[in-house]
């Protein structure tokens, strides 16, 4: 059973999740399994791919998060002009009209920001998008042989539009290993949608609560870590990750055939994180293998390539997931 402590604090991010999200269906309608997917990842520390078609509110639901969580929004439109320094920064060389001393002053770009939206992300050449790779992982940048620290917590929350593929540049696979989960927004049920017409043609605008802090989410991201996985959840968590490797010895056929490049050791690292976040917000006190299951399409979908094979029967990384999550066995208890 965990310290009295981190119960409080646990109770009281159930209580932060169900005003977050309550304050967030005002704007947003449906969508309810994105926003769970979103809030673990903000409540365990990563950054976050979303897809889908153009309309689906991917930005507003990001903005109106940021202004839930009173944290600094900063936004990028990612084109194909887009250069490094827009992202970063850049030096300027600046004059004292009184003295005439010069010197040089750094100007922060748009990522120094507690939430980033990369907004089409897949718009901009690679070089544009490595701008953000050092950022993601070690939440600092470097510009003039001059670090500089990002302000916590950064998430990073990138979009990018699975359709006009042309004049676009996917994301190296180094880039999408930074990212804990890939989301995909399907089309809203036809309910909701007509819903979604009603509320955003007319005049009234909702008024938005505050919850949490900056600093008590980034509290919060040592209070997921130090929920319990028992040594059997972790091992699942491994064997999942394993599984998806076409080299590895005893995967399943299915694999072999289908996939080119599996998940890395990152993939493990985030099926238990995710894991860990999931239970939290279910109100429990460790994470099981329900949990990891639940997490591992988003974890693994932009982890797993598949080659020609897969291509040509129509097969795609989620359902190479989902049979892995049919075929891998769960590791006994004490095991």
């Amino acid at each position: 059973m965990p310290a009295t402590e981190e119960v409080k604090a646990i109770e009281e991010l159930m209580e932060s999740q169900e005003l977050i999200v309550s304050q967030l269906k005002k704007v947003i309608i449906g969508q309810e399994e994105v926003i769970n997917q979103m809030l673990m990842v903000l409540f365990a520390g990563g950054h976050c791919l979303i897809e889908g078609v153009p309309g689906l509110a991917k930005t507003l639901m990001i903005k109106t998060l940021a202004e839930i969580l009173n944290l600094q929004f900063g936004r990028i439109q990612f084109t194909p002009d887009l250069m490094p320094a827009d992202i970063i920064g850049t030096d300027v060389l600046e004059e004292d009209r009184a003295t005439g001393h010069r010197s040089i002053r750094f100007i922060q770009g748009p990522i120094f920001a507690n939430i980033l939206l990369a907004d089409e992300i897949n718009r901009t050449p690679p070089k544009t998008q490595a701008a953000l790779l050092e950022a993601m992982q070690e939440h600092h940048v470097t510009a003039g042989g001059n670090q500089y620290k990002l302000t916590e917590p950064f998430f990073v929350l990138a979009t990018q539009n699975p359709i006009e593929q042309e004049g676009t540049y996917p994301l190296p696979e180094a880039q999408l290993d930074r990212f804990m989960f890939k989301i995909v927004i399907d089309y809203p049920a036809e309910d909701e949608e007509v819903d979604i017409i009603s509320a955003t043609t007319g005049a009234e605008e909702p008024e938005l609560e505050s919850a949490l802090s900056g600093e008590a989410i980034v509290a919060l991201h040592q209070i997921v870590r130090r929920v319990p996985a028992a040594d059997n959840v972790v091992q699942y968590a491994v064997k999942l990750a394993r599984a998806t490797r076409p080299k590895e010895k005893d995967v399943p056929e299915f694999v072999q055939r289908w996939v080119r490049w599996g998940a890395g050791p990152r993939a493990g690292q985030y099926l238990i994180l995710g894991a860990k976040a999931r239970a939290i917000l279910k109100g429990r006190y460790n994470a099981s293998i329900e949990d990891v299951k639940s997490v591992a399409p988003s974890v693994l979908r932009h982890r797993v390539l598949t080659n020609f094979h897969a291509e040509a029967e129509g097969i795609d990384p989620d359902t190479v997931v989902e049979q892995l999550i049919e075929t891998v066995q769960e590791p006994s208890v004490g095991r």
